[in-house]
């Protein structure tokens, strides 16, 4: 069955875009999905059909889209073992595993979490107009820990609408190079592209604004372990911040590289080369639940070769 919605356009919209505009109000939906939907005919301004995405929008018009019946999706499901930490009838949450690409892309068509979702969850409904798991966030490839899922269209406004405000909170362990001066603080300093590499992102003027709050919660010989809770969630926020910061996460093939040659305890020295990975957890997700408005606060164990490697430089410590 269609679902169809109706919205009136803000004053703040006012000479917008049409498809900006709808991406505003339709924030759970890509605006590439939504300029699709424009070009099948499927939204209208009072009353009218609204036919190029670059039409502008007056306040106070009556915006109507015609959403598809879900259709199965394309992808295949895979075998693929999932930790699940909690599920219902709206949600599933996992702990991801380090390694594991979130969406099929170029490079990585198969073997992703969203196959894996479509094996070990059977209860799937429409999201974004398809029969496919809803992703509310994203882990980088290989970053492990807490990550929530959609399983209808309902918990995925719900969780996207929370988002981004303080109703969810998300916390993260990194393994970092050295010991920041200060304890305890936050790294307010704006995230986009680096002019000088596309693939990577940096602290630049213009940027989108990113706010990290970070702790030390515990010191090593030549490396430390902090707690840090995002208000923001840019691309690469923890580890681009940690490295303006002074301390880049251990493992990180983008932002850190091999500092560990400069350990010149040996056995520290292999432990922190141990990591294959940016040593980056995410070990809380804080959020209201989409169809009863509770808070939920979902716990992932750490990875075991982020644990390991903590486990030798806590047995060091002691020696020290």
């Amino acid at each position: 069955m269609n679902d169809i919605r109706n919205a009136v356009i803000p004053e703040e919209a006012r000479g917008a875009r049409l498809d900006r505009a709808l991406g505003e109000l339709f924030p759970e939906h890509s605006r590439s999905f939504l300029v699709r939907l424009i070009d099948r005919g499927l939204v209208t301004l009072d009353g009218q059909p609204a036919v190029k995405p670059s039409l502008r929008v007056e306040a106070g018009q009556t915006i109507e889209v015609t959403f598809p019946a879900p259709e199965a999706v394309s992808t295949e499901s895979q075998d693929i073992p999932l930790t699940i930490l909690l599920e219902d009838a709206d949600v599933v949450v996992i702990n991801k595993p380090a390694g594991l690409v979130v969406h099929p892309a170029a490079g990585h068509t198969d073997q992703t979490l969203v196959n894996a979702l479509l094996f070990h969850v059977r209860d799937l409904s429409g999201v974004g107009g398809e029969l496919r798991p809803g992703i509310v966030h994203r882990l980088d490839k290989d970053t492990s820990g807490v990550m929530i899922i959609a399983k209808n269209d309902a918990a995925h406004r719900k969780l996207t609408a929370a988002w981004g405000t303080d109703a969810v909170r998300k916390e993260y362990f990194a393994l970092v190079y050295g010991r920041p001066e200060v304890a305890k603080g936050t790294i307010d300093a704006p995230i986009g592209r680096d002019p000088h590499e596309r693939k990577r992102m940096a602290i630049v003027a213009g940027g989108r604004t990113a706010i990290t709050d970070y702790e030390v919660r515990s010191q090593f010989m030549h490396v430390s372990l902090l707690h840090c809770s995002l208000r923001t969630g840019r691309t690469h926020q923890i580890r681009v911040h940690l490295k303006y910061l002074g301390h880049p996460i251990v493992g990180d093939p983008v932002y850190s590289g091999p500092q560990w040659h400069g350990i010149p305890d040996r056995r520290i020295q292999r432990a922190v080369a141990s990591m294959e990975r940016q040593a980056l957890h995410a070990s809380r997700l804080t959020f209201p639940h989409p169809r009863t408005g509770e808070r939920v606060v979902v716990e992932a164990p750490m990875a075991a070769d982020m644990a390991a490697v903590l486990q030798t430089l806590s047995e060091a410590k002691g020696q020290s």
